[in-house]
């Protein structure tokens, strides 16, 4: 099974669905903005992806300077995530025990 953690707002995530559905995959579609992921989901997203916490949360976000985060330890960014899940960079794809970001969105063919 595949799942994008997908915001249909974002270029980067329309074009990653567009080349997993080229691809011939029908994925499931996690509209994780509306469907925000837990701070279990998140950790194991973090080790699929084999990144800390700081290389997957939007840091470019007005939230998160308004939440004080720039300094913020590993718990505490997930927890904001978890909370907040427009600081959740997009789109992630999740595939068989692997995971991967796309961005650039051809980054998630490798575990397709």
């Amino acid at each position: 099974m595949t799942t994008i953690w997908h915001n249909p707002r974002c270029c980067k995530s329309r074009a990653t669905l567009a080349l997993i559905e080229e691809a011939g995959i029908t994925p499931t579609i996690r509209r994780y903005l509306d469907d925000a992921p837990s701070e279990a989901e998140i950790r194991e997203v973090l080790v699929l992806l084999g990144i800390p916490a700081e290389n997957l949360v939007r840091k470019g976000e007005t939230l998160f300077a308004e939440l004080g985060l720039k300094d913020a330890d590993e718990d505490t960014l997930i927890k904001a995530m978890a909370e907040h899940p427009k600081l959740v960079e997009r789109p992630v794809v999740i595939k068989n025990g692997k995971a991967s970001l796309g961005r650039p969105p051809e980054s998630v063919l490798d575990i397709l």
